[in-house]
Formats: C-alpha cells, sequence, structure tokens
C-alpha cells in the first residue's frame, strides 16, 4: 500500500506559477514510477508529468514540456510538479500516483494509487 498527500493548489493568474507537492508513505519501494495527471470537467484524465524515482528519468506531456518540472526529494519522499507560465487551459484536478510503472507512465492504469486531488485554477 502506498500512500500520497498532495498540497499546494490554488487560483493564479496566467503566466503566474504554482507548485504541488505529493508527499509518499508506504510501499514506495514497490511502486518506483509516480506522476502528475489532471483532469478538467467533462475530460479525461490526462497524464502531466512522470518519474521512475530509482533511474532519475522524467517524462512530459508535450502540452507542459518547458513549463511544468518534477523534481524528488528523497529525504522527504516528496515528489514536487514546478508549473510556470501557467495557461487557462491548465485548470484541472491535479492528482499525484504511484505504481510500478509497466503499462507506460501516461496511462492511468499503471498507477493503482492515487491522492485525493488538488485543484489548480488559471484565469486569464
Amino acid at each position: 500500500q502506498v500512500q500520497l498527500v498532495e498540497s499546494g493548489g490554488g487560483s493564479v493568474q496566467a503566466g503566474g506559477s504554482l507548485r504541488l507537492a505529493c508527499a509518499a508513505s508506504g510501499d514506495t519501494y514497490r511502486n518506483p514510477y509516480m506522476a502528475w495527471f489532471r483532469q478538467a470537467p467533462g475530460e479525461e484524465r490526462e497524464g502531466v508529468a512522470g518519474a521512475y524515482i530509482p533511474g532519475g528519468s522524467l517524462f512530459y506531456a508535450d502540452s507542459v514540456k518547458g513549463r511544468f518540472t518534477i523534481s524528488h526529494d528523497k529525504r522527504k519522499n516528496t515528489v514536487y510538479l514546478q508549473m510556470d507560465s501557467l495557461k487557462p487551459e491548465d485548470t484541472a484536478m491535479y492528482y499525484c500516483a504511484a505504481g510500478a510503472g509497466s503499462l507506460g507512465w501516461d496511462r492511468p492504469q499503471t498507477y493503482p494509487y492515487w491522492g485525493q486531488g488538488t485543484q489548480v485554477t488559471v484565469s486569464s
């Protein structure tokens, strides 16, 4: 079992920045892939950024490359998503996920463990 607790969402104007945090606990050793997904109302859940924690590999959706950065603090066992140059289309509920990674970093089916979500709202 893995427990994930997100924090850091909020409201910001376009062009602004936010940093999300996901504190992980439990059996993270067996679930080395961690990712951030987002879901807007009426839309499918979309993979935003992912990381293979042991190897340091990072993955990004094309829509956020160059604007978002995923990172991991090993001491705190926390994954961060730094979001810069935010756009109104980034508005969504953001979720942290953990899993073994067998189906691809950006597929929700990869991840059996999810946080409760944190809302990000970007106004124009």
